[in-house]
């Protein structure tokens, strides 16, 4: 694992004791499933039956290589326009050190829109699962480069048991292996090297032929263009998490119509 990386996931594990202390399990569980989880899959299946791009379109305030993306974050408001533009569902930051994310973006942008959401964060340990459903989300990823097969199974397993769909990202051969060892249908090829944090379609063309058909592969981060669209689609990926060219836009919904539709 790069540095970034390796301090991102050690910044977890002191998250996740901290918010044991301050909430323990059994308090944040009674919290955890008062809501209705909304259908993150079906969202994306949905868009497929209809012939259009599934976008799994991303709130985020800043990035570790970018630093602040968008000085007037309003979740709330960028949810909106996803939604107009004809987004599949949403994306919302949680983690703070690094993304400037938060529980209370995930809130505003889900309760601003009738869309499923993902907590986008670094999942290592079940606590966050249960935190994620305390905040209203449908879906969590899991990242293959950061457990071992025992492990994701594990709180895939705690993810299902709460309604919720999982999204499990990779980046090489190996790791698409090890998705494959999952049930859930949703793959999320991560075109960003979690070393360097560059990013290229690429990595999606390269393993999209590992991936069955009956799995749902989403092609995230990197992409910018029309043409970087047309392109997954004619290699059969047609489900989509963008973040950074929409966010950087003056109009998120606007670019995020000009991208895909």
């Amino acid at each position: 694992m790069g540095t970034i990386l390796e301090k991102i996931v050690q910044r977890k594990t002191q998250e996740v004791r901290l918010a044991r202390e301050r909430i323990p399990l059994p308090e944040l569980k009674k919290i955890a499933t008062t809501e209705d989880v909304r259908d993150f899959a079906g969202a994306l299946r949905g868009k497929s039956s209809a012939g259009l791009p599934g976008v799994i379109a991303e709130v985020k305030r800043a990035s570790p290589a970018r630093g602040i993306l968008r000085p007037d974050f309003e979740p709330a408001s960028i949810a909106r326009s996803y939604e107009r533009a004809g987004a599949a569902c949403l994306s919302v930051l949680t983690d703070r050190d690094f993304f400037g994310g938060s529980a209370s973006d995930l809130r505003a942008a889900r309760s601003a829109t009738c869309l499923p959401v993902l907590r986008k964060d670094f999942i290592v340990d079940a606590y966050q699962i249960w935190e994620a459903r305390a905040m209203g989300a449908d879906c969590i990823l899991l990242i293959a480069a950061l457990l071992d097969v025992h492990a994701i199974k594990g709180l895939e397993s705690v993810s299902s048991d709460l309604g919720m769909a999982v999204i499990v990202e990779v980046h090489n051969a190996a790791e698409a292996e090890k998705a494959l060892a999952l049930k859930t249908p949703l793959i999320g090829v991560n075109n960003r090297d979690l070393k360097t944090f560059e990013t290229s379609v690429a990595t999606t063309i390269a393993l999209r032929h590992l991936i069955p058909e009956d799995r749902t592969v989403i092609s995230e981060s990197g992409i910018r263009s029309r043409d970087d669209v047309k392109m997954l689609r004619s290699i059969g990926v047609n489900n989509f998490l963008v973040g950074e060219a929409l966010i950087r836009a003056e109009d998120p919904g606007a670019a995020l119509e000009s991208m895909f539709f």
